[in-house]
């Protein structure tokens, strides 16, 4: 309950300055945290420190009041980074045409591409997501764009390629 309230609080105050919230990581013990991970909605334009200091200081405030968190914790606010994780359809969505790593909780089978048949984990570029299937474009052997289709539920996690 707790940590649902808390979120409602991180997304109230994210979307009143034109933010959204990727992540809401509450942890208990002697070094409390609670770690609010923002981006920009709809900009191609990233978090700035200005953006992380407001949402530090209305969700501080807030949660002060309310007393939400029965310890003492440290607030942390910060953007997703160049290699941001992607979690949802939109995340993939919002991404198209960027390059990422995608690690696979089944391998891949021998109907896709022979040769990266086996493999646990893809990098390649992002080429759009339908009905809950990812596509993504990967190099095979000679240098040849493969465009592999994968299921969400597949993916056990994902993330962003900076590119040089």
């Amino acid at each position: 309950m707790t940590d649902s309230k808390i979120r409602q609080i991180v997304e109230r105050v994210a979307a009143s300055e034109g933010l959204e919230v990727v992540e809401v990581d509450l942890r208990g013990g002697k070094q409390g945290m609670l770690r609010i991970v923002i981006d920009k909605m709809n900009s191609s334009e990233g978090v700035t420190h200005h953006d992380c200091e407001t949402v530090s200081r209305q969700v501080g405030a807030i949660l002060d009041v309310e007393d939400l968190i029965p310890f003492h914790y440290t607030l942390e606010v910060s953007s997703p980074g160049a290699e941001r994780k992607l979690s949802s359809a939109g995340d993939f969505q919002r991404f198209t045409g960027k390059l990422a790593k995608v690690v696979l909780r089944e391998p891949l089978g021998g109907d896709q591409a022979a040769e990266l048949a086996g493999q646990g984990s893809l990098r390649g570029r992002l080429a759009g997501v339908h009905d809950g299937v990812v596509t993504l474009e990967v190099n095979g052997k000679g240098g040849a764009v493969r465009s592999i289709q994968v299921d969400l539920e597949n993916v056990s996690r994902a993330q962003l390629v900076l590119e040089w």
